[in-house]
């Protein structure tokens, strides 16, 4: 029994996700419309973030040490889905350290350093989060042409070790998404760091 609540503590800590309140697959893009402030200034919606492969929403930060470990990761599969007519936005959630690390003006320091062509905007009172049910960062939702979701959890199987990498969920999920298949693996434990709602 001591076990058992020991293992229900440690959980937590980890990092790992619990699918139980997210966005079912198969759902359809919510919160479409609500206005984002992106880094670059301007306001942007999830709809207008789509494009016509559909859109992969990722909730991030500047802070987490399984961010910062994905970094490459990262950049690789939002280049790739947005070679492939795949919208791309990553949202910062993370309201509890808005005068910290993930300010906004923190946030365009890293989308610049980091050379992201793409959008990454503020989750303002981690609004989409809580539509969303992300817990963590990083933490994917892929969503089809139709905005329907066909995928959600991690980039990969080995989050805290690229050398240890061997199925890249998210890729093989646009892969076979663009390919008009059903998408064989369609949720994955995302293992990250707690979103701060503050």
């Amino acid at each position: 029994m001591k076990h058992l609540l020991w293992v229900g503590l440690l959980l937590p800590a980890l990092g790992l996700a619990s699918h139980e309140s997210s966005l079912p697959i198969g759902s359809f893009l919510p919160k479409a419309d609500v206005q984002l402030k992106d880094v670059s200034g301007k306001t942007i919606t999830l709809r207008q973030a789509k494009e016509l492969g559909g859109l992969l929403v990722m909730f991030s930060c500047n802070t987490c040490p399984y961010v910062i470990r994905n970094q490459s990761r990262t950049k690789d599969v939002c280049t790739y889905a947005a070679d492939h007519h795949i919208g791309v936005i990553l949202l910062n959630a993370n309201e509890g350290d808005r005068g910290g690390g993930n300010s906004f003006e923190a946030m365009q320091v890293y989308a610049k350093t980091q050379g992201y062509r793409w959008y990454y905007a503020l989750d303002g009172k981690s609004d989409l989060a809580g539509a969303f049910g992300a817990n963590r960062t990083p933490e994917c939702f892929l969503f089809d042409k139709d905005g329907k979701l066909v995928y959600h959890g991690a980039i990969d199987d080995s989050p805290g070790d690229e050398r240890k990498v061997r199925r890249r969920h998210l890729q093989v999920a646009i892969d076979e998404m663009l390919a008009g298949k059903e998408v064989t693996v369609k949720e994955t434990r995302s293992v990250g760091c707690s979103i701060n709602r503050g």
